[in-house]
């Protein structure tokens, strides 16, 4: 199935024809519909997809872009040289790279036989692997930081994982589900991607990094693992006494890097884990409310159809039409 794939890979896409035959630059309209050259992923996402992979285009170069969204370049065959930021770096048959929303790239002309496969991620995707992971890692750094650093820091982790044969054959899994769907790819990629993460933690000797960790970003990190543990019962006094850091200096830092205070923070965490409780569970609804944190029934019933459009009783009811 892998060769099959990689023959499929190695066609030529009709935009490709284009460049060959008239000699054209990249298309911009392709990719984004902005002034400045940032890819959107709704380009390239459905509405109700988190993720999906594109082949690279080849024999052009790549000008200078952004994307609002993290991209994985994974390199399937050949090589691919690229400028990440201010660094030269090319990346040789098995290796990938993690790029934030914030990092510019460009990128050398790809030959006939380099096969690069972006991976395009919502950065929500991520969320959910939050609570397998430590805060004393470059991946949950990463991760946090682009979901929640409002600073525009650009950021990038390169991984030389050629040779880890779990890596690469869960990579290849992920590539083969997207490409060759069926009714239960979405569930078995979000569980692929979540061993391949744990993998990439696993090997963490071969990761480089690239982009500064402030103190502000590192209580960042601490923020969202205390929030992801203590959704319950957390505060940020008892977070503040944590950190031995003022309430009021913790409470400007969360809004400034974040845009978004404790509070919403906190109630975000609150309100997605009632959710997971709903569709996963038959707990009464009251209960719910309860281990969530909430006391006031009437407000979690507000602020959970603010969000979901639809009441707790309505959400779990459209679960079991």
């Amino acid at each position: 199935m892998v060769v099959d794939v990689l023959n499929e890979l190695f066609d030529i896409t009709e935009e490709e024809k284009a460049i060959l035959q008239l000699k054209k630059e990249v298309s911009k309209d392709i990719y984004t519909s902005q002034e400045s050259f940032v890819i959107e992923s709704e380009k390239f996402l459905s509405n109700n997809k988190m993720i999906m992979i594109r082949k690279h285009t080849r024999f052009v170069d790549f000008p200078k872009h952004k994307h609002n969204y993290i991209e994985i370049n994974y390199v399937y065959n050949g090589k691919l040289n690229q400028k990440v930021g201010n660094d030269h770096i090319t990346l040789n048959k098995g290796e990938l790279l993690f790029l934030n929303q914030h990092i510019e790239h460009e990128i050398e002309a790809c030959g006939k036989d380099d096969i690069i496969i972006n991976f395009i991620i919502q950065p929500q995707f991520f969320e959910f692997i939050f609570s397998y992971l430590t805060s004393e890692n470059m991946m949950t750094e990463f991760l946090i930081s682009s979901l929640y650093d409002n600073t525009h820091n650009g950021q990038y982790l390169y991984f030389a994982v050629s040779e880890v044969t779990s890596i690469q054959e869960l990579l290849k899994k992920i590539i083969i589900e997207i490409m060759n769907p069926s009714i239960l790819s979405e569930s078995t990629i979000k569980f692929y991607m979540g061993l391949f993460v744990i993998e990439l933690i696993k090997h963490a000797d071969k990761i480089s990094q690239k982009g500064q960790y402030s103190q502000e970003r590192l209580h960042v990190v601490e923020v969202m693992k205390y929030i992801d543990e203590h959704y319950r019962d957390g505060s940020l006094q008892k977070l503040a006494l944590k950190l031995n850091q003022p309430h009021y200096a913790l409470s400007k830092q969360i809004k400034r890097m974040t845009s978004y205070t404790f509070k919403e923070l906190l109630q975000e965490k609150r309100l997605e884990k009632a959710k997971e409780l709903l569709e996963s569970t038959t707990i009464p609804i009251t209960d719910i409310i309860d281990q969530v944190g909430y006391d006031n029934i009437s407000y979690f019933y507000r602020i959970f159809k603010s969000k979901y459009n639809k009441t707790p009783k309505q959400f779990r009811e459209q679960l079991v039409r």
